[in-house]
């Protein structure tokens, strides 16, 4: 502070926070600091006359630092240390390079907000105007969101379309509650908000929802251990049968009509699983219910479709009786046989979830009520071999919190990992089916090992598969290593989800006659 004595700023300081506080504010937001000198005054002056919460902010240089070089984390712990309990940046020339700085405040464990400006002011018929446009703010709002910045908003140059593309985002991702991180005391009358209606119970929701819900209460009143072993009535069973690459229905319709004879709940529908082309699931689900009165799932991805189609084709679902959903993020397009593709994820499942949760209150992204509610049954899928563990439980937390109501496992062939999920995931509170993907052949466990993602199968598994050589030895061989995983959970979980491989759906009627499936 070379210009200024330090009394003198203090008593400027402490001038306009008197004046705020004997006014009565709630919340006091320290802004567009540069000097961490004249911050610390601030703060001091105003944890000293003011008992709510404060909000201290710095602008920072395009390098990402303070003038006086301090980075990010280092003034988020200062701040902290003197007072603020909610940290931030603000001003600065545009939302990336603000994003960037948030996000490494993020590393210091407090709350963080920001506040960019709308980009860098140009100068155009003698005035000087802020470039950066309402939807590329909005695309920066979700990332802070995303990220984990609890409060966003905006600075110079930011108009009624910025405010209300961060608004959009906020309702998409969330971003957690700004009084809960900062403590803010009670205040007067509350903000009115759109509630919606009170979502339709789960059990009312479908066929297919109302026995998982009926198994899962079962399961709860039994405690962690059944006393025999489970049958049709208290187990569910949902099996995978992909759609067509080409026009024909008559190998899914087959598929389909087998799996309901043989007693399954719920036949599954993929969204173009391993980003292969296949005909819509949507189309094909409404040919099953058509022509076989069959209930199904539809997997619902989000790497095709932006965040209006999305919207428009589960709106079109819920009329076309479609109910039951599995939401999923998707694999990218380099999986597939078009790598070039474009890969849309305007929204992720949780995003998604959160979307399909706002419609079953009769509200869209928006904030506005859309008439009658949606009634869909979200279930979500989690990874109990993933390689950061706890990056996925916390996710699963995430997904269950913005609504999903079941969850569904990837393929596990490893019992221990598969009882440490289940022990890690018993307070979430949701019923659970457990994936179960049978092997045909030595050959397709090592495929399934090393090349397809989130799919581990242990050195014993495919010892055994080796040894029981191929054909119909190795197909019986999987089938038996899916019933042991089945035995040794089915008191666990509500039931189980099974993805036969190569189309040999006969395989899982296999799996599942131990429970009464198929007949003996």
């Amino acid at each position: 502070m070379p210009e200024y004595k330090q009394d003198e700023v203090r008593e400027a300081y402490e001038q306009q926070i008197t004046a705020l506080v004997d006014e009565g504010v709630d919340l006091l937001v320290l802004e567009t600091f540069h000097h961490l000198r004249e911050m610390r005054i601030a703060l001091e002056l105003a944890r000293a006359s003011f008992t709510g919460p404060i909000v201290a902010q710095m602008s920072f240089q395009e390098d990402g630092h303070l003038l006086d070089g301090t980075a990010p984390e280092r003034v988020a712990e200062l701040l902290g240390t003197w007072g603020a309990d909610v940290v931030g940046v603000n001003c600065c020339e545009g939302p990336a390079i603000v994003h960037d700085v948030a996000t490494e405040m993020l590393r210091a464990g407090r709350p963080v907000s920001a506040q960019p400006n709308a980009g860098r002011p140009r100068r155009l018929d003698q005035r000087m105007l802020y470039m950066a446009t309402a939807e590329y703010f909005g695309v920066y709002a979700r990332r802070m969101l995303k990220a984990g910045i609890r409060a966003v908003g905006g600075c110079c140059g930011t108009r009624p379309e910025h405010v209300a593309a961060i608004a959009a985002a906020v309702r998409m991702v969330g971003g957690g509650s700004a009084r809960q991180a900062i403590g803010a005391r009670k205040r007067g009358p509350e903000t009115i908000t759109v509630e919606g209606v009170t979502p339709m119970p789960t059990a009312e929701k479908s066929d297919f929802a109302s026995k998982v819900m009926r198994v899962w209460k079962g399961r709860l009143d039994e405690g962690r251990r059944r006393r025999s072993p489970a049958g049709q009535e208290d187990f569910v069973v949902s099996v995978e049968v992909n759609p067509s690459p080409g026009l024909s229905t008559d190998k899914p319709l087959k598929a389909a009509r087998l799996l309901k004879d043989a007693g399954v709940d719920v036949i599954n529908i993929a969204d173009g699983p391993r980003a292969a082309v296949r005909m819509s699931n949507t189309a094909l689900a409404l040919e099953m219910r058509r022509k076989l009165e069959t209930e199904v799932i539809l997997h619902v991805c989000c790497r095709d479709r932006n965040l209006l189609g999305l919207q428009s084709d589960v709106l079109g679902a819920h009329v076309m009786d479609l109910k039951n959903l599995v939401v999923i993020t998707g694999d990218p397009p380099k999986m597939g046989d078009y790598p070039k593709a474009t890969a849309v994820f305007d929204l992720d499942s949780i995003e998604l979830l959160k979307l399909i949760d706002g419609l079953n209150k009769g509200i869209d992204p928006a904030g506005k009520m859309v008439g009658e509610a949606t009634s869909f049954f979200m279930a979500t899928g989690a990874e109990p071999g993933a390689f950061d563990y706890e990056r996925e439980l916390g996710r699963l937390e995430l997904k269950i919190k913005a609504g999903a109501e079941m969850v569904m496992t990837q393929p596990v062939y490893d019992p221990a990992v598969v009882e440490k999920f289940l022990n890690d995931t018993r307070v979430m509170g949701v019923p659970v089916l457990l994936g179960i993907c049978p092997l045909v052949s030595f050959r397709n466990a090592e495929f399934l090992h090393n090349e397809v993602p989130g799919m581990e199968v242990p050195q014993p598994i495919r010892d055994r598969m080796e040894a029981a050589g191929s054909g119909k030895t190795g197909i019986a061989e999987g089938v038996a290593i899916a019933r042991e995983m089945l035995d040794a959970f089915q008191d666990r979980v509500v039931g189980c989800y099974v993805m036969p491989q190569l189309g040999r759906y006969s395989t899982a009627i296999d799996v599942l006659r131990p429970l009464g499936y198929g007949g003996e």
